[in-house]
Parts: C-alpha cells; sequence; structure tokens
C-alpha cells in the first residue's frame, strides 16, 4: 500500500490556485471581449445607401441576375419619389394563442396611452407569438431585427432579440409571426407587465419603438 507524502497536499492546493487563476483570466477576457463588442457598435458607421435604379443597373451583365432584380425591385422604381433612405411602415400588431386565437391592434397608437395599453392579457403559462403586419418604402431594409424587453414592478424580467429578414420595398405588406414565447406560472407571475419593442435594421436605423404593458392572469 503506497503513502502519500507530505508533498500531495501542497501540489492538490497548488493546482486549485492554479485553476482559479485560470478561471478569473477567462472571465476577464470574456468581459473585455463584450466592452470590445459594445463599442465597435457605438462606433458603427452605415455604409453609403444605393437607389433601386442603381442596384437594378449593378449586375446588368448577369442576365439572370438582372432579371431577378427587375422583377424583385423594377416595378417600385417610380414609386420612390426620389428617397433612398428604406422606411418600414408598421400597420398593426396582433398576439397569436391557443387560449384565444388572434387579437389585433392596428398602428399608430396614442403615444401618450403607449406605457398605459394593455396590448393583451394571457393566462399563465400560455404560449403566444406577436404578429407584425409592414410595409417596406423606397429602398431594401437589410437585416430587420427586433428587441423586446420586459419589466415587472421596475425590475427587467426578461429580454429576446430575433431576426425577421432583409426586405425588398413592394406594395403588398409583409406579414411576420415572431418566436414563440411562454408566459410565466406562479402567484408572483401574475400581474401587469410593462415593455418596449423596438425594430433596427443592419444600419442601425430605428424603425419603430413600441411601449406596451399586458397582463398575466391565474389560469381558469
Amino acid at each position: 500500500m503506497e503513502v502519500a507524502g507530505p508533498s500531495s497536499g501542497r501540489d492538490s492546493v497548488s493546482e486549485k490556485k492554479q485553476e482559479v487563476i485560470l478561471k478569473e483570466e477567462d472571465e476577464t477576457t470574456f468581459d473585455y471581449e463584450q466592452q470590445e463588442e459594445e463599442e465597435k457598435e457605438d462606433n458603427f458607421v452605415p455604409g453609403p445607401l444605393l437607389p433601386l435604379k442603381e442596384q437594378i443597373d449593378k449586375d446588368k451583365e448577369d442576365e439572370s441576375l438582372r432579371r431577378w432584380k427587375e422583377k424583385l425591385l423594377g416595378c417600385l422604381e417610380s414609386d420612390s419619389n426620389g428617397q433612398m433612405e428604406p422606411e418600414v411602415k408598421f400597420h398593426s400588431i396582433g398576439i397569436v394563442s391557443s387560449d384565444f386565437g388572434e387579437i389585433s391592434t392596428p398602428f399608430p397608437i396614442n403615444e401618450d396611452s403607449q406605457s398605459k395599453l394593455i396590448l393583451f392579457a394571457l393566462q399563465e403559462g400560455s404560449e403566444y407569438r406577436l404578429k407584425l403586419t409592414f410595409s417596406v418604402l423606397h429602398n431594401i431594409v437589410s437585416g430587420l431585427a427586433y428587441t423586446n424587453t420586459v419589466w415587472k414592478g421596475g425590475i427587467q424580467v426578461d429580454q429576446s432579440r430575433g431576426m425577421l429578414g432583409t426586405f425588398a420595398p413592394r406594395r403588398e405588406p409583409y406579414v411576420h409571426t415572431l418566436e414563440e414565447e411562454t408566459a410565466p406560472s406562479g402567484v408572483l407571475a401574475r400581474g401587469v407587465y410593462t415593455a418596449i419593442l423596438k425594430f433596427e435594421d443592419d444600419d442601425k436605423r430605428r424603425h419603430m419603438e413600441l411601449n406596451y404593458s399586458f397582463e398575466i392572469q391565474k389560469r381558469r
């Protein structure tokens, strides 16, 4: 039977200290990288916009690509009125749930009543999706994404992010349903929540910011 010598305990303590040091270094590196990413976002400068006609003519030597662009964009060139800045115009926001089907609220919503607006009420534990109807005007909007931040009693309790995609201008509105979410459950989860829903594109243009409220109720 082998008996560990006195050095074994010291080696074990030394290894644990080394693990703690390495862990602290990893955490420091993570925080630094996160800060670096935030600084990059703050210093972001969007690229130049191109009119629809230039985008159509850019690859005119490629016949198949030219035809695809004309099909996608050509019919709306006359509707741009010389404007290059893309505009996303939201028509309605709705909620889809197995509890009650679908409820839709048209825009515009009075700004003074936005923060007091109870957009919907859900039973605890319900699954639901937000549904948006919107139009894209003047130019292509690239990388349209959303952030939905939720508070209860002044404390942030949730934040979800998602990508809608890239959309070309067209006469027919787009209809997009966001990712499914589940309402919280339990006595403490019931009550009124406030939220801010924001939509931005790759060039950091803010296309909409909606302040709203919703209620979680006891399941019947």
